[in-house]
């Protein structure tokens, strides 16, 4: 038998700790889902089957081991409008394209975008989450079947006595013991003081039935009704014309929410997961979703911070999930329904505070005020909108203050060589922020005949700066003088050689050994500059 190194789990251990974490993370799925359902609008078993067939597939074929998808309210939101105009079967046709566009994504490495996010992106993302997850646990306060009443009196404070006490339990457990994971102990401890007591609280029953049969196969394209009662969707352009823009929406969102929770889960477990592979993986899983009634999904961090937390790193974490979840629906539904909410409420409470990066007060006292600023925007529009719109926003907003900064870098030393030509040595890039500023370091009128610009300390990136170049020498054509480049780097040299910018082929000033001197070319942009 191999000996095990310091700290390696035997595999017995393993096992055990990954099929329990799999079983807390299924116990906490039930509500979420049916919740998440009831937000789009359709079945409580849409929800729970693409719970089951989501958090499956990418358990199998993920990048992240130890990742939980399901379906989640940031796609149910954007969902809701669809299957109110046309029908729960255009929602199972949508998530399939969905599927499809994630799959391309990860075929063409989009994924690897990811990386563009910043750090305080990330942070303001965190919070955000975390107090979106505590506000959604709210809505279990209030009267089961009723109109949107808060609990009040006993049953308010016997909800809040048990919450706490599964909050007690999952936070003075690992100090005696981790044989098992301490959220489900949680569960398992006020669930046992619920039904023995027959203690009244709302349950998980209260909120819907989760009984049913295994998901079936069925095609939500053609004519006649589906497996709801609603219209099949008509395989025609204007089916697409329907689809399409909500499906290229969820699958954003979706690629986007899996990849951040595919970075923390990284940052958690000190491991590194595929992109691109969780891309498609996701595409598939939503694929496949689509055919089997599910209201499709994406990665869910609240969750997978519970697998985390309780020990599961492997597959066998998430691929048991699933079936506890679809054992649940088929033989234990009677059970499950009676596991009071206010312990997976516990539960999710702790997750908020273990998501929450409680160091970030600590950081902003460091940062700088853009720094901070972004952060709290990204939170705030986190909470207000969805967790897609605030990434795109905080990295926006991120890539103008770069791209700000980087275009008051732009300067010039001049100095006159012994042939009388002048030399400006640019330092700073030449991208669209800087070009205005670029122009404005010539004096044509002034210069002498020969005006050389040297790129050494410079890059030339994009279409604006080549309109700048080719700008600046039409200025000194017409003063009847000429503009030669100096010291190219070779993707700039292969730029403008691209262009026609530049007609000298010379291959050694590219690896700075020879400062060759680069006549410029006009009339390509016309007289933009």
């Amino acid at each position: 038998m191999p000996r095990l190194n310091k700290g390696e789990e035997p595999f017995a251990g393993m096992i055990k700790t990954e099929i329990l974490s799999g079983l807390t993370v299924a116990l906490a799925l039930v509500p979420e889902a049916v919740a998440f359902a009831f937000v789009a609008n359709v079945h409580p078993l849409v929800g729970l089957y693409a719970a089951f067939i989501v958090g499956l597939i990418t358990a199998v074929f993920g990048g992240r081991p130890g990742m939980i998808s399901g379906a989640t309210g940031a796609l149910a939101v954007v969902m809701v409008a669809l299957v109110m105009d046309h029908g729960v079967e255009y929602l199972f046709a949508t998530v399939v394209l969905m599927g499809i566009l994630q799959i391309a994504a990860g075929i063409f490495n989009l994924g690897r975008f990811i990386r563009l996010v910043p750090h305080a992106v990330m942070l303001g993302f965190v919070n955000g989450l975390a107090i979106v997850i505590f506000l959604a646990q709210l809505t279990q306060f209030k009267v089961p079947g009723g109109h949107g009443e808060w609990l009040t009196g006993w049953p308010l404070m016997m909800m809040l006595g048990l919450v706490g006490l599964t909050m007690l339990v999952i936070w003075g457990l690992p100090k005696l013991t981790t044989a098992i994971p301490a959220p489900l102990a949680g569960i398992a401890v006020v669930a046992i003081i619920v039904i023995v007591f027959n203690v009244p609280v709302p349950r998980v029953g209260d909120m819907a039935s989760i009984s049913g049969s295994f998901p079936e196969f069925h095609i939500p394209f053609g004519t006649g009704e589906g497996i709801y009662g609603t219209p099949l969707a008509p395989l025609n352009f204007e089916t697409l014309y329907i689809i399409f823009p909500y499906a290229l929406i969820l699958a954003a969102i979706g690629l986007i929410e899996s990849l951040l929770t595919l970075n923390l889960v990284n940052q958690m477990t000190d491991q590194r997961g595929g992109a691109s592979k969780e891309c498609i993986a996701q595409g598939a899983a939503n694929t496949v979703t689509g055919f089997f009634g599910g209201m499709g999904g994406c990665a869910m961090i609240g969750q997978s911070m519970i697998n985390v937390r309780s020990g599961g790193r492997h597959r066998l974490a998430g691929i048991a999930a699933a079936l506890f979840l679809l054992s649940f629906i088929l033989f234990a539904s009677p059970l499950i329904e009676q596991i009071p909410l206010a312990a997976l409420v516990g539960v999710m409470f702790m997750v908020v505070i273990g998501t929450f990066a409680w160091n970030t007060f600590r950081i902003m006292r460091v940062s700088t005020r853009f720094a901070t600023f972004v952060t709290l925007l990204v939170t705030v529009v986190t909470v207000l909108e969805d967790l897609a719109v605030a990434v795109v926003v905080g990295v926006i907003v991120s890539a103008l203050q770069y791209a700000w900064v980087n275009a008051r870098r732009i300067s010039a030393k001049t100095y006159t060589t012994p042939e009388g030509a002048k030399v400006y040595q640019v330092e700073g890039p030449l991208f669209f922020g800087s070009a205005d500023g670029f122009s404005e370091l010539f004096t044509p009128k002034e210069d002498p005949k020969l005006v050389i610009v040297d790129f050494a300390e410079s890059r030339v990136a994009d279409q604006s700066a080549l309109s700048a170049i080719e700008g600046m020498a039409k200025k000194y054509l017409e003063e009847g003088k000429e503009l030669h480049l100096r010291h190219l780097s070779k993707d700039c040299h292969a730029l403008l050689s691209q262009t026609g910018l530049i007609v000298d082929e010379s291959d050694d000033d590219p690896d700075y050994q020879v400062a060759a001197n680069y006549p410029v070319q006009t009339g390509l942009f016309g007289d933009a500059h």
